[in-house]
Protein backbone atom coordinates (compact mmCIF):
# COMPACT_ATOMS: atom_id res chain seq x y z
CA UNK A 1 0.00 0.00 0.00
CA UNK A 2 1.16 3.10 -1.22
CA UNK A 3 1.27 5.29 2.41
CA UNK A 4 1.45 8.86 0.35
CA UNK A 5 -1.54 8.26 -1.37
CA UNK A 6 -3.16 6.60 1.32
CA UNK A 7 -2.88 10.13 3.69
CA UNK A 8 -3.63 12.47 -0.03
CA UNK A 9 -7.24 10.52 0.59
CA UNK A 10 -7.59 11.82 4.46
CA UNK A 11 -8.80 15.40 5.34
CA UNK A 12 -5.67 16.58 7.18
CA UNK A 13 -7.63 17.63 10.12
CA UNK A 14 -9.24 14.25 9.87
CA UNK A 15 -5.81 12.69 9.69
CA UNK A 16 -4.59 14.70 12.91
CA UNK A 17 -7.75 14.14 14.64
CA UNK A 18 -7.07 10.28 14.76
CA UNK A 19 -3.51 10.65 15.86
CA UNK A 20 -4.53 12.57 18.51
CA UNK A 21 -5.93 10.14 20.07
CA UNK A 22 -3.52 7.19 19.96
CA UNK A 23 -0.72 6.82 22.48
CA UNK A 24 2.43 8.76 22.26
CA UNK A 25 4.17 5.53 21.76
CA UNK A 26 2.48 4.68 18.36
CA UNK A 27 2.76 8.81 17.38
CA UNK A 28 6.30 8.46 17.83
CA UNK A 29 6.30 4.89 15.70
CA UNK A 30 4.36 6.70 13.11
CA UNK A 31 6.65 9.55 12.55
CA UNK A 32 9.12 6.95 10.78
CA UNK A 33 6.29 6.15 8.44
CA UNK A 34 7.00 9.17 5.60
CA UNK A 35 9.00 12.42 6.01
CA UNK A 36 5.13 13.47 4.89
CA UNK A 37 3.53 11.60 8.40
CA UNK A 38 6.53 13.10 10.38
CA UNK A 39 6.15 16.66 9.07
CA UNK A 40 2.31 16.38 9.76
CA UNK A 41 2.67 14.75 13.40
CA UNK A 42 5.60 17.49 14.50
CA UNK A 43 3.39 20.23 13.46
CA UNK A 44 2.65 22.97 16.43
CA UNK A 45 -1.63 22.65 16.11
CA UNK A 46 -1.36 18.49 16.25
CA UNK A 47 1.40 18.82 19.17
CA UNK A 48 -1.37 21.22 21.24
CA UNK A 49 -4.25 18.85 20.42
CA UNK A 50 -2.27 15.75 21.33
CA UNK A 51 -1.65 17.44 24.89
CA UNK A 52 -5.31 18.85 25.27
CA UNK A 53 -6.40 15.07 24.26
CA UNK A 54 -4.05 13.46 26.45
CA UNK A 55 -4.54 15.84 29.69
CA UNK A 56 -7.58 13.68 30.13
CA UNK A 57 -4.98 10.99 30.79
CA UNK A 58 -1.86 12.04 32.61
CA UNK A 59 1.02 9.97 32.21
CA UNK A 60 4.06 10.92 34.06
CA UNK A 61 7.78 11.12 31.98
CA UNK A 62 10.68 9.15 33.56
CA UNK A 63 13.92 10.75 32.44
CA UNK A 64 16.47 8.28 34.09
CA UNK A 65 20.39 8.58 33.54
CA UNK A 66 22.60 5.48 33.67
CA UNK A 67 25.55 5.23 36.70
CA UNK A 68 28.49 7.08 36.30
CA UNK A 69 27.52 9.62 33.26
CA UNK A 70 25.96 7.31 31.14
CA UNK A 71 23.29 7.30 28.73
CA UNK A 72 19.41 8.45 29.14
CA UNK A 73 16.54 6.65 28.93
CA UNK A 74 13.36 7.63 28.85
CA UNK A 75 9.93 5.82 29.90
CA UNK A 76 6.29 7.23 30.35
CA UNK A 77 3.14 5.26 32.46
CA UNK A 78 0.08 6.21 33.41
CA UNK A 79 -1.40 7.57 36.16
CA UNK A 80 -2.48 5.75 38.97
CA UNK A 81 -6.35 5.58 39.20
CA UNK A 82 -7.22 5.17 42.99
CA UNK A 83 -5.30 7.73 44.93
CA UNK A 84 -6.41 5.92 48.13
CA UNK A 85 -4.85 2.76 47.57
CA UNK A 86 -1.96 2.73 49.60
CA UNK A 87 0.51 0.49 47.65
CA UNK A 88 -0.23 -0.03 42.99
CA UNK A 89 1.89 -1.29 40.40
CA UNK A 90 1.80 0.41 36.98
CA UNK A 91 3.29 -0.95 33.81
CA UNK A 92 6.23 1.80 32.34
CA UNK A 93 6.54 2.18 28.48
CA UNK A 94 10.02 2.36 27.19
CA UNK A 95 10.48 5.07 24.55
CA UNK A 96 13.61 6.00 23.44
CA UNK A 97 17.81 6.36 24.84
CA UNK A 98 19.90 9.22 24.48
CA UNK A 99 23.39 9.52 24.39
CA UNK A 100 25.31 10.36 27.41
CA UNK A 101 25.50 14.15 28.64
CA UNK A 102 27.59 15.42 30.86
CA UNK A 103 25.52 18.46 32.08
CA UNK A 104 22.12 18.50 33.74
CA UNK A 105 19.28 18.29 30.83
CA UNK A 106 16.37 20.99 31.00
CA UNK A 107 13.21 20.56 30.05
CA UNK A 108 9.93 22.55 28.80
CA UNK A 109 6.80 21.88 26.90
CA UNK A 110 7.62 18.53 26.10
CA UNK A 111 11.14 18.59 24.54
CA UNK A 112 14.08 18.36 26.75
CA UNK A 113 17.75 20.47 26.17
CA UNK A 114 20.94 18.52 26.69
CA UNK A 115 23.52 21.25 27.11
CA UNK A 116 26.55 19.08 26.04
CA UNK A 117 25.91 15.47 24.02
CA UNK A 118 28.42 13.59 22.30
CA UNK A 119 26.45 12.79 19.17
CA UNK A 120 29.49 10.98 16.98
CA UNK A 121 31.39 7.94 18.21
CA UNK A 122 34.61 10.08 17.37
CA UNK A 123 35.59 10.71 21.17
CA UNK A 124 37.93 13.01 19.51
CA UNK A 125 34.85 15.52 18.38
CA UNK A 126 33.31 18.12 21.65
CA UNK A 127 30.22 17.69 22.42
CA UNK A 128 27.46 19.90 21.24
CA UNK A 129 24.49 21.01 22.85
CA UNK A 130 20.72 19.25 21.78
CA UNK A 131 16.78 19.67 21.71
CA UNK A 132 15.04 15.93 21.81
CA UNK A 133 11.90 14.69 21.60
CA UNK A 134 11.63 11.94 24.15
CA UNK A 135 8.48 10.48 22.94
CA UNK A 136 9.70 10.00 19.54
CA UNK A 137 13.65 9.97 19.66
CA UNK A 138 14.17 13.21 17.15
CA UNK A 139 16.25 15.43 18.30
CA UNK A 140 18.40 18.68 16.23
CA UNK A 141 21.43 19.95 17.29
CA UNK A 142 22.05 23.45 17.82
CA UNK A 143 24.69 25.83 17.45
CA UNK A 144 27.56 26.07 19.92
CA UNK A 145 28.52 28.68 22.26
CA UNK A 146 31.67 29.32 22.67
CA UNK A 147 32.44 28.58 26.46
CA UNK A 148 33.56 31.17 28.77
CA UNK A 149 34.81 29.82 32.13
CA UNK A 150 31.32 28.97 34.09
CA UNK A 151 28.69 28.16 31.71
CA UNK A 152 25.29 26.95 32.49
CA UNK A 153 21.89 27.17 30.31
CA UNK A 154 17.97 26.20 30.42
CA UNK A 155 15.53 25.56 27.96
CA UNK A 156 12.29 28.34 27.93
CA UNK A 157 9.21 27.98 26.20
CA UNK A 158 6.68 31.15 25.28
CA UNK A 159 3.09 30.18 25.01
CA UNK A 160 1.90 32.89 23.49
CA UNK A 161 4.31 33.24 20.21
CA UNK A 162 4.90 29.18 20.64
CA UNK A 163 8.46 29.67 20.65
CA UNK A 164 11.61 27.70 22.80
CA UNK A 165 14.75 29.44 23.43
CA UNK A 166 17.49 28.76 25.08
CA UNK A 167 19.45 31.07 28.01
CA UNK A 168 23.09 30.51 28.41
CA UNK A 169 24.39 32.27 31.52
CA UNK A 170 28.60 32.93 31.68
CA UNK A 171 29.80 33.68 34.57
CA UNK A 172 32.81 36.02 34.47
CA UNK A 173 35.20 37.74 36.87
CA UNK A 174 33.40 40.68 37.52
CA UNK A 175 30.09 39.76 35.49
CA UNK A 176 27.09 37.98 34.58
CA UNK A 177 26.58 37.36 30.38
CA UNK A 178 23.81 36.69 28.75
CA UNK A 179 23.28 35.01 25.64
CA UNK A 180 19.84 33.68 24.02
CA UNK A 181 19.13 31.35 20.93
CA UNK A 182 15.57 31.65 19.89
CA UNK A 183 14.87 27.36 17.96
CA UNK A 184 13.16 28.54 14.73
CA UNK A 185 13.49 27.10 10.93
CA UNK A 186 16.96 28.22 8.92
CA UNK A 187 20.05 29.33 10.86
CA UNK A 188 19.73 29.61 13.88
CA UNK A 189 22.31 32.47 16.04
CA UNK A 190 23.24 33.06 19.31
CA UNK A 191 22.66 36.50 20.30
CA UNK A 192 23.90 38.69 23.34
CA UNK A 193 21.09 40.72 25.56
CA UNK A 194 22.27 43.67 28.20
CA UNK A 195 18.80 43.52 30.32
CA UNK A 196 20.16 42.30 33.28
CA UNK A 197 22.96 44.13 35.53
CA UNK A 198 23.41 42.09 38.54
CA UNK A 199 26.39 39.85 38.88
CA UNK A 200 25.19 36.33 39.82
CA UNK A 201 26.25 32.85 40.07
CA UNK A 202 23.11 30.52 38.82
CA UNK A 203 22.44 27.08 39.96
CA UNK A 204 21.84 24.30 37.91
CA UNK A 205 18.30 23.73 38.37
CA UNK A 206 15.70 25.44 36.30
CA UNK A 207 12.03 25.11 35.52
CA UNK A 208 9.91 26.74 32.82
CA UNK A 209 6.18 27.87 34.06
CA UNK A 210 3.50 29.23 31.80
CA UNK A 211 6.27 31.40 29.95
CA UNK A 212 8.56 32.04 32.81
CA UNK A 213 12.14 30.64 33.68
CA UNK A 214 12.92 30.10 37.35
CA UNK A 215 15.87 29.08 38.59
CA UNK A 216 17.75 30.03 41.80
CA UNK A 217 21.07 32.35 41.89
CA UNK A 218 23.69 33.27 44.35
CA UNK A 219 24.30 37.42 43.80
CA UNK A 220 27.90 38.52 44.53
CA UNK A 221 27.58 38.88 48.34
CA UNK A 222 24.58 38.46 49.03
CA UNK A 223 22.22 35.61 49.90
CA UNK A 224 20.76 32.88 47.11
CA UNK A 225 17.44 34.81 45.49
CA UNK A 226 15.37 33.08 42.71
CA UNK A 227 15.50 34.18 39.37
CA UNK A 228 12.78 34.87 36.95
CA UNK A 229 13.27 35.14 33.46
CA UNK A 230 10.34 36.55 31.16
CA UNK A 231 11.01 34.05 27.94
CA UNK A 232 8.87 36.42 25.61
CA UNK A 233 10.00 39.85 27.00
CA UNK A 234 13.31 38.44 27.75
CA UNK A 235 13.22 40.65 30.88
CA UNK A 236 14.86 39.51 34.70
CA UNK A 237 12.96 40.11 37.63
CA UNK A 238 14.59 38.61 41.26
CA UNK A 239 12.38 37.02 44.08
CA UNK A 240 13.94 36.61 47.67
CA UNK A 241 13.81 32.95 48.27
CA UNK A 242 12.01 32.33 51.26
CA UNK A 243 13.61 28.27 52.14
CA UNK A 244 16.75 26.77 51.52
CA UNK A 245 15.25 24.23 49.37
CA UNK A 246 16.74 24.36 45.76
CA UNK A 247 13.70 21.78 44.76
CA UNK A 248 11.66 23.99 42.25
CA UNK A 249 8.56 22.82 41.37
CA UNK A 250 5.37 23.32 38.78
CA UNK A 251 2.33 23.52 41.95
CA UNK A 252 -1.03 23.90 39.25
CA UNK A 253 0.73 26.50 37.53
CA UNK A 254 2.89 28.35 40.40
CA UNK A 255 6.31 28.27 41.02
CA UNK A 256 6.47 25.85 44.04
CA UNK A 257 9.37 25.10 46.58
CA UNK A 258 9.56 21.88 48.11
CA UNK A 259 11.43 21.25 51.62
CA UNK A 260 11.60 17.77 53.14
CA UNK A 261 12.40 17.78 56.93
CA UNK A 262 13.88 15.35 59.33
CA UNK A 263 14.05 14.20 62.68
CA UNK A 264 16.69 12.97 64.92
CA UNK A 265 17.38 12.59 68.54
CA UNK A 266 19.37 15.74 67.69
CA UNK A 267 16.61 17.87 66.34
CA UNK A 268 15.61 19.45 62.80
CA UNK A 269 17.66 18.90 60.19
CA UNK A 270 17.04 19.47 56.15
CA UNK A 271 18.90 16.86 53.77
CA UNK A 272 17.58 12.76 53.71
CA UNK A 273 19.23 9.89 55.95
CA UNK A 274 17.67 6.63 56.50
CA UNK A 275 18.22 6.54 60.62
CA UNK A 276 15.59 9.71 60.23
CA UNK A 277 12.29 7.96 60.37
CA UNK A 278 9.99 11.19 61.31
CA UNK A 279 9.35 14.05 59.09
CA UNK A 280 7.62 16.69 57.25
CA UNK A 281 6.86 17.96 53.63
CA UNK A 282 6.88 21.78 53.52
CA UNK A 283 5.52 23.70 50.52
CA UNK A 284 6.20 27.60 49.58
CA UNK A 285 4.01 28.53 47.00
CA UNK A 286 4.61 31.60 45.06
CA UNK A 287 1.36 33.23 44.70
CA UNK A 288 1.87 36.76 43.47
CA UNK A 289 5.46 37.89 41.91
CA UNK A 290 4.62 40.79 41.42
CA UNK A 291 4.18 41.10 45.26
CA UNK A 292 6.70 38.97 46.20
CA UNK A 293 3.75 37.30 48.12
CA UNK A 294 4.68 33.48 49.57
CA UNK A 295 2.13 31.06 51.22
CA UNK A 296 3.47 28.21 53.62
CA UNK A 297 2.30 24.86 53.53
CA UNK A 298 3.22 22.28 55.81
CA UNK A 299 2.14 18.39 55.33
CA UNK A 300 3.44 16.42 59.05
CA UNK A 301 3.51 12.45 57.96
CA UNK A 302 0.77 11.08 56.75
CA UNK A 303 -1.27 7.53 58.30
CA UNK A 304 1.22 5.27 56.40
CA UNK A 305 4.36 7.74 56.94
CA UNK A 306 6.71 8.54 54.37
CA UNK A 307 8.92 6.09 56.17
CA UNK A 308 11.81 5.59 53.27
CA UNK A 309 14.88 7.78 52.47
CA UNK A 310 12.80 10.02 50.08
CA UNK A 311 13.77 13.13 47.70
CA UNK A 312 11.54 15.16 45.53
CA UNK A 313 11.47 14.72 41.75
CA UNK A 314 8.58 16.29 40.44
CA UNK A 315 4.92 16.97 40.58
CA UNK A 316 2.03 15.64 38.15
CA UNK A 317 -0.46 17.84 36.75
CA UNK A 318 -3.16 17.37 39.02
CA UNK A 319 -1.11 18.42 41.86
CA UNK A 320 0.83 15.39 43.29
CA UNK A 321 4.31 15.33 44.86
CA UNK A 322 6.47 12.84 43.55
CA UNK A 323 8.63 11.33 45.67
CA UNK A 324 11.87 8.65 45.06
CA UNK A 325 12.98 6.13 47.25
CA UNK A 326 16.06 4.24 45.50
CA UNK A 327 17.27 4.39 42.52
CA UNK A 328 17.89 0.99 41.98
CA UNK A 329 14.80 -0.21 43.30
CA UNK A 330 13.04 -3.23 41.11
CA UNK A 331 10.15 -2.54 40.39
CA UNK A 332 11.19 0.92 40.08
CA UNK A 333 9.39 2.44 43.13
CA UNK A 334 8.17 6.19 43.62
CA UNK A 335 5.61 7.60 45.72
CA UNK A 336 3.07 10.20 45.42
CA UNK A 337 2.03 12.32 47.96
CA UNK A 338 -1.42 14.58 47.87
CA UNK A 339 -1.33 17.84 49.86
CA UNK A 340 -5.13 18.18 49.43
CA UNK A 341 -6.04 14.95 50.39
CA UNK A 342 -2.66 14.17 52.89
CA UNK A 343 -2.46 10.66 51.19
CA UNK A 344 0.74 8.91 50.49
CA UNK A 345 0.53 6.33 47.58
CA UNK A 346 3.70 3.83 46.78
CA UNK A 347 3.89 3.34 43.05
CA UNK A 348 5.49 -0.01 41.85
CA UNK A 349 6.74 1.08 38.00
CA UNK A 350 7.41 -2.12 36.41
CA UNK A 351 9.73 -2.77 33.06
CA UNK A 352 11.86 0.51 33.98
CA UNK A 353 15.70 -0.51 33.96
Amino acid sequence: MNREKTLDSIPIDLFLDIFSRLPAKSVGRSCCVSKQWASFLGRQDFIELFLTRSSTSPRLLFALQQKNGGEWLFYSSPHPQNPYEKSTVVAADFHTKFPRSQSNCSYASGLFYFPDVRISKNKSEDPVPVICNPITGQYAVLPKMRKEREQISFLGFDPIDKQFKVLLINTLVNETVHHILTLEAGIMRWRKIQYCSVTYKPFRKGICINGVLYYVANPTGEKSVIVCFDVRSEKFKFIDKKCNSYELTNYKGKLCVISLKYENDKGWHSGWRSEWETRDLRMWILEDAEKQEWSQHVYPSPENGYGKRLSVVGMTTTGEIVLLENLSSKPYKVFYFSPEKNTLQCVNFQYVG
